[in-house]
């Protein structure tokens, strides 16, 4: 059922959640430090597992794909607006680590798009699974 795929989303929050928080205690900051982070990789890790595991069925994974293409324009739009003007104020280091880690994602996205051998396309779906979608 889609619920399970929300219910799994949702346990993977607050969990992440948690940990954000304990780590931000940890380093001495009051907030939640990479708490959505922690979330989406174990939502990952969680799928795959149960996929494996045949514990997934479609519906479900219906449900944790919409609600975590949702969730992350949500999550990034929150965070981009958290302590803009602190960050920036701060000083030119802010901003330079900014840059510097847009300029090395942009940089690894050719490389890792070479990471493993060709593979052919697809087949064309079905007319049952032109359905189900």
């Amino acid at each position: 059922m889609v619920i399970y795929g929300v219910a799994l989303l949702a346990v993977c929050v607050v969990v992440g959640s948690v940990l954000g928080t304990a780590l931000g205690q940890l380093l001495g900051i009051d907030a939640d430090v990479g708490g959505v982070g922690f979330a989406m990789i174990m939502l990952v890790f969680a799928t795959d597992w149960m996929r494996r595991h045949d514990l997934l069925p479609k519906v479900t994974e219906q449900g944790i794909a919409f609600w975590s293409a949702i969730y992350i324009p949500i999550v990034i739009a929150m965070a981009s607006t958290q302590n803009v003007f602190g960050a920036v104020s701060g000083g030119p280091m802010a901003l330079l680590a900014g840059v510097l880690a847009l300029l090395f994602g942009a940089a690894m996205v050719p490389v890792l798009a070479r990471i493993g051998e060709p593979a052919d396309p697809l087949p064309p779906m079905t007319d049952a699974e032109k359905l189900e979608n």
